[in-house]
């Protein structure tokens, strides 16, 4: 197997041809891909051009695309701090800045030496220099506003959030295209 075949991934829809997850993509390996087809678990939809493994006695075309044959249902998130941000759209929840993971960090609303629980109910996306400000005080003893009240997603509202987030087209295949932007408007 040469290096480029190593690398390669496999989008993964759910039976109604969406993404199973956006938040993050769901992605497998081409082989967990291969594997799941072979043992019927799944549909291929696209392959890689002219990209083909080798077993003793067979040759696989390379599934760039998988359909689950079930539908799979997500009942909750896992509190992640990716999903806080993510469900913060990665902006501060006191001065609205907007950043990249590494620039942020997560805040217990009531402090944790005050009681404050790590939850989802607690915990907002902070700006480094918001959470030095506020240390071990409430918001309002630092003179901060929370902007809004941090509350569980539902799998909906994070994959909502996730699809209006730019992907980094080198990571996207072309034959994802066509799964991924349903609702792109058409070039007329």
């Amino acid at each position: 197997m040469n290096a480029s075949v190593a690398n390669l991934r496999t989008l993964v829809l759910n039976a109604d041809m969406q993404p199973v997850s956006w938040a993050p993509l769901s992605i497998w390996s081409w082989q967990d891909a291969l594997v799941a087809l072979l043992k019927g678990r799944v549909y291929p939809v696209a392959s890689y051009d002219d990209v083909r493994v080798h077993s003793a006695d067979k040759t696989y075309e390379v599934p760039s695309v998988v359909a689950l044959k079930a539908y799979h249902r997500r009942k909750s998130i896992a509190f992640t701090r990716y999903h806080v941000f993510l469900r913060d759209e990665f902006t501060c929840q006191y001065c609205g800045e907007k950043g990249l993971a590494k620039d942020l960090t997560f805040d217990h609303v009531t402090p944790r030496s005050k009681g404050g629980q790590t939850t989802w109910k607690n915990i907002v996306t902070c700006c480094q220099r918001d959470n030095l400000l506020k240390a071990d005080m409430t918001a309002k003893q630092a003179g901060l506003k929370l902007r809004r009240a941090p509350f569980e997603p539902t799998p909906y509202q994070l994959d909502t959030i996730a699809r209006r987030l730019p992907q980094a087209n080198s990571e996207l295949h072309k034959t994802w295209n066509d799964f991924l932007y349903w609702d792109a408007e058409l070039e007329g």
